[in-house]
């Protein structure tokens, strides 16, 4: 066996068929575009976003192996290093060139963030170097269903009314004025809001790990204070964020309804998905409780 240089993604360890019965696939394998299409949609559709490995005290673990048995083998989600490191090799198996991002989510503000938020720039087998190829967001819990293309400004509506689109810009001031620079924009019942910036730098599996350990340990980091869950579908967005769920779709207001803690593992269940075990149930309640007599 060769020596594992940290470059790919380890597509030899995947168990391709687990991955596929998971998420309901069962179309063409061949590394096009339609495929890339039906197999993120298939992703975002069954796998959840969700941080509640740190609420219960685990670390969060980025070898294929822990995340397939975590997202494929279990009904859990993860966070955008998981899915983006599992849906990598899936690809990367498939034959397709991957190359992984790292982006600031910025959700309209205005203020420096750090990169804490990976994408995958993906190109079927073959493709020249001069086309752009696509960009995939398996990891962000809110979309998008499918890839989308890099083309400057275009809108792309999604199955239900999701609207998404990549523009060139650079607005970090501190960027190289030589750097590629791009924004997803997201539109929302106040209308388009940026979500994230990112450069077209490449991203390895090392970077992974050490964006993970800031953004699972950190005092500071969004994902240490409260649980957070998104699942994604043509029709709603379900959100849990804290003891808040909130049902959002493409058009017309949103719902909001504040949980007591011990309803949060029937609500994950129900909602999202994701089955907490007697153990991790109570583990659950016991954080958010304590986190809000804090």
């Amino acid at each position: 066996m060769s020596e594992d240089l940290g470059y790919g993604w380890q597509s030899e360890l995947l168990d391709l068929p687990a991955y596929l019965k998971r998420t309901g696939y069962d179309g063409d394998l061949a590394p096009t575009e339609a495929t890339l299409r039906a197999l993120h949609r298939a992703h975002v559709a069954a796998i959840p976003f969700e941080n509640l490995e740190i609420m219960l005290g685990r670390p969060i673990e980025l070898s294929l192996d822990a995340v397939q048995a975590k997202l494929v083998g279990r009904p859990r989600g993860g966070y955008c290093f998981e899915h983006n490191r599992l849906f990598a090799a899936v690809l990367e198996k498939l034959g397709y060139e991957v190359t992984a991002l790292a982006g600031r989510v910025t959700l309209g503000s205005t203020h420096l963030r750090p990169t804490t938020h990976t994408l995958l720039h993906v190109r079927p087998p073959g493709q020249s170097r001069d086309e752009p190829g696509w960009l995939s967001d398996v990891g962000f819990g809110a979309g998008p269903l499918e890839p989308l293309p890099f083309a400057d400004g275009e809108e792309v509506v999604q199955d239900g009314g999701w609207a998404f689109r990549l523009q060139r810009g650079r607005t970090i001031r501190t960027w190289s004025p030589h750097t590629a620079g791009w924004e997803l924009h997201q539109r929302g019942g106040d209308g388009w809001v940026q979500r994230h910036v990112f450069a077209m730098n490449e991203m390895l599996r090392i970077d992974f790990d050490v964006l993970n350990y800031y953004v699972s340990t950190n005092p500071r980091s969004p994902f240490t204070a409260r649980p957070f869950t998104q699942k994604f579908t043509p029709d709603t967005l379900h959100v849990l964020d804290g003891t808040t769920l909130t049902v959002s779709r493409p058009h017309g207001p949103s719902e909001t309804r504040d949980l007591k803690p011990e309803e949060l593992p029937d609500v994950l269940a129900t909602h999202f998905e994701i089955v907490l075990d007697e153990d991790e149930a109570h583990g659950l309640i016991e954080f958010v409780r304590g986190a809000g007599e804090g």
